[in-house]
């Protein structure tokens, strides 16, 4: 017998909807594929609907949504089914419109997990540098640091893609 708390302080139907957009980006940024992102986004709707928390204000209820999702997230990446699994089809990745959003999105993979996560909290979340250091439980000049060695590295990372895709495309010399 399995035993549910279903939420009576809010329509769960209302905070999925509100919520579910922010969730999917997080942990579609920090995994790094549709599928695997799909089962963590069940997981955190999960786990809300069966918490028996009752939160303060709607930034609590945020903030705790957005930490079960790096902790979701983190779980999986760390899980020994991942460790000893291949990807089927590199095809199956989310496609995006412009080859910058691609370019930028392959560089953000590329970078280490903490990084990744604080540069997709802070510009596609818009969260403050106090919210996310109060996620991650983390000083503020902290997450500052993070924020601009996370953007160094993405600075370093395009550079060098372009170098490439330059010398790629112009001769050499005989």
């Amino acid at each position: 017998m399995v035993i549910q708390s279903f939420r009576t302080d809010d329509c769960i139907d209302e905070v999925i909807e509100v919520y579910s957009a922010m969730v999917y980006r997080l942990a579609f940024a920090k995994v790094g594929t549709k599928h695997d992102a799909d089962d963590i986004f069940q997981n955190v709707f999960v786990s809300y609907i069966t918490a028996d928390m009752i939160f303060a204000n709607e930034e609590h209820r945020k903030a705790w949504l957005i930490r079960v999702t790096i902790n979701c997230c983190n779980k999986f990446l760390t899980s020994t089914w991942l460790k000893r699994t291949v990807p089927l089809d590199e095809s199956l990745t989310c496609s995006f419109n412009l080859q910058e959003e691609t370019d930028l999105h392959r560089s953000i993979l590329r970078l280490p997990q903490r990084y990744r996560t604080v540069i997709h909290l802070f510009y596609y979340e818009e969260l403050s540098i106090e919210q996310i250091s109060g996620i991650f439980r983390a000083k503020p000049s902290t997450v500052r640091t993070w924020l601009t060695r996370a953007r160094e590295k993405l600075r370093h990372q395009i550079k060098t893609e372009d170098g490439r895709n330059e010398s790629s495309i112009i001769p050499e010399h005989e």
